[in-house]
Order: C-alpha cells, then structure tokens, then sequence
C-alpha cells in the first residue's frame, strides 16, 4: 500500500527515470504532476476538487506576474547566444591571452563561464555552449577528461549565482524581496566562487 510519505521519493524516483531515457523535462514535470495527482486522487489522499485550483495557480498568477516573464527572455537569449557563435569567439580570446599560463584553458572557461552567466541567466544554455566549444580543444592539448568535466560543470554552477541570475528572480519573487537587493548580495558570493575555482586550477597546475 502507497502512502502519502512515500509519494515524493517515487516522484523523484520517476523525475529521474523520465530524463534518463531522454524524455522533455517540460513535459516530464507536467505528466509525473498530473499522474501523481490522479494516484493521489484515487488513493484518497485528496478530492478531486483541488485540481480545480491548476487553471487559476497558472492564469492568475504564473502568467499575470511580470517578474517571471524573465525566464522565457533568459531562455531566449542564451539560444541566441548558443547559435551566433559569440560564446566560441569569447573563449577563443581568452585563450589567446591565457595561453602562455599553464592550466590557461582551464581559467578561460572559467572566465567566459563567468560571462556567460550574466549574459544567459541559464545554466543549460551556458553549460552545453561551454562543452561543446571547449571539451575538444581541451583534449586535444591534453587536458585530464576528468578536469575538464570538473570544470565544464563548475562553470555552469557560477551561472545559479551571478547576477543576473534566474534563480535569484524567483527566489526574489518567492520571498517578496526586491531582485536588486538580490543581485547585490550576490556578486560578493560569485566573485569568491570564480576566485576558488581559479585557484584550484592554479594548484592543479603545479601539482
């Protein structure tokens, strides 16, 4: 017998299954919400009457906030950005000019990372642009695969912090703060972030 305790693992569970056989995300969160919510329905955990509330929580809120309507600007910018070869042309002058230093790849796409961030506000645009750009250079001068994963990744996790950012909107939005005063907390935080990623690259190097 399913209990309510145990519905979030399974829905984790199923989130999961769902992206690792290559299905939307989009669609994955709204059919693992809906079928979870007919489970939970028919196991009388909840009335039916409550899935009356999805049009207004969409309608009335979601789509009538105009904080929010950043995140599809975000979206579309970082595929902009991933199809103009902007992102190629950054790095590539980065590692013009990290290219005498040891480990320069490494601090470029940190650095460009860092860039793209602001510029995106999305950690998947930033990210697959970054891989697809960079991964093959860097093993071709013979960087450790697993460094450059390491750093593929540690770079998109500067883009959750740096303004502007896309969580820092909804998080602005969820506790009612205003997102400058978001943005301004988190520029101190971002810049130690690059500065610790930088100086393990730096340490690797000589090691």
């Amino acid at each position: 017998m399913i209990t309510i305790e145990m519905m979030p693992p399974l829905m984790f569970g199923g989130l999961v299954l769902a992206m690792l056989i290559g299905f939307p995300v989009a669609f994955t969160l709204a059919a693992l919400g809906l079928s979870f919510g007919f489970l939970a329905i028919h196991l009388g955990f909840f009335g039916f009457s409550f899935l009356q509330a999805i049009p207004e929580r969409i309608y009335g809120s979601v789509l009538g906030n105009e904080l929010l309507l950043a995140i599809p600007f975000f979206t579309f910018m970082g595929a902009i950005l991933e199809r103009c070869g902007l992102a190629e042309d950054m790095l590539d002058s980065m590692g013009q000019l990290f290219g005498p230093v040891r480990g320069g790849l490494g601090y470029s796409v940190i650095i460009v990372g860092f860039i793209l961030g602001a510029i995106t506000g999305t950690v998947a645009a930033q990210v697959i642009a970054m891989a697809l750009i960079s991964m093959p250079v860097m093993i071709r001068y013979g960087y450790n695969v697993r460094y450059i994963t390491g750093v593929l990744a540690a770079s998109g996790t500067i883009t959750q912090l740096v303004p502007p950012s896309l969580v820092l909107i909804v998080l602005a939005d969820q506790l009612g703060k205003s997102v400058g005063d978001m943005y301004l907390g988190a520029w101190g935080p971002s810049i130690l972030q690059i500065a610790l990623f930088a100086g393990y690259t730096f340490v690797l190097s000589i090691v």
